[in-house]
This record gives C-alpha cells, sequence and structure tokens, in this order.
C-alpha cells in the first residue's frame, strides 16, 4: 500500500513548501490605502507611504514622482507588490554570503518590510547589512542579508 505523498514528506517537508501569494481584496486595499494617506488627499507622497515606496523599489516597480494615487496604489496592492515584501525571512536568517545590495537597497528592504528610521547600515564581513531601525515605538538592531531577508535581533 503506497503512503499518501503528504505523510510521506511530513510536517518538515511541508513547511519547505512554497506558499501561495496572497492575493489582497479590494476592501483590502482601500483600508490600508485609507490608513497610509494620513492628509485624505486621495494620493500618498513619499512621506506618507515609505514602506511602500520602498515596497515598489524592491519589487522594481516604477513610481512616478514621489506620490502614488489611490487607482495605482489598489492596482499594486491587488498584484501583492506590498505584502510580498514583509514575508517571513528565511530560518536562520541573517544568512552569510556575498551581498550585492548597495546600502539604499539593504534600507529599502528593510523599510518595505515595515522598519522606520533605519540608520548606521554598515556591510559586515559576512556581507550582512547591520543597522538600527525602529519597530512601533522600540528601537531595534537589524541584519539585512544577501536574499533579503530582514530581521530585528
Amino acid at each position: 500500500m503506497q503512503k499518501p505523498v503528504l505523510a510521506a514528506i511530513g510536517l518538515a517537508g511541508l513547511m519547505c513548501l512554497p506558499l501561495p501569494a496572497y492575493a489582497a481584496t479590494d476592501a483590502e486595499c482601500q483600508k490600508s490605502f485609507e490608513a497610509a494617506d494620513t492628509n485624505n488627499d486621495g494620493v500618498l507622497t513619499a512621506a506618507e507611504g515609505r514602506r511602500y515606496f520602498a515596497a515598489m523599489r524592491v519589487a522594481n516597480k516604477q513610481v512616478s514622482g514621489d506620490r502614488l494615487d489611490k487607482a495605482a496604489f489598489i492596482e499594486h496592492c491587488k498584484a501583492d507588490v506590498f505584502s510580498a515584501s514583509q514575508a517571513q525571512p528565511a530560518a536562520g536568517a541573517p544568512l552569510e554570503g556575498a551581498n550585492s545590495f548597495t546600502e539604499g537597497q539593504a534600507k529599502d528592504r528593510a523599510e518595505a518590510a515595515g522598519f522606520t528610521g533605519v540608520t548606521g547600515l554598515r556591510k559586515d564581513d559576512k556581507g550582512i547589512w547591520r543597522g538600527t531601525a525602529n519597530r512601533g515605538a522600540s528601537q531595534v538592531n537589524i541584519a539585512v542579508d544577501f536574499k533579503g531577508n530582514v530581521v530585528a535581533q
């Protein structure tokens, strides 16, 4: 008798399978936009939507100027541009390795992951960008590895 495939690979094997992309609903995207649009003018500036602008740069999406209108925001939101940058880091991150990110690219990845006030980024001898940032009201040490994993330490 053959064992079902899922039983054969076990729970540990399932954890290694890629997860499907999360497609946000229109309502979820609308809510996210409204929360970010602090002056309620229907447009996000770079100051209002720093995390979203960083996520777009990480995903190689063009932003014209420093403004993002609601329609463009909703389009990118529903295409999973914003939530993809907040994926859980790989087990064991930060991972050592040759890191080709510039300081600006490492900062974008940290901001896209929801950190603010990212400062003092320096690449160490293991290829990991290290600095400080804010998560909520707390200041934390962060690390960005060559795969783009961002972790608080």
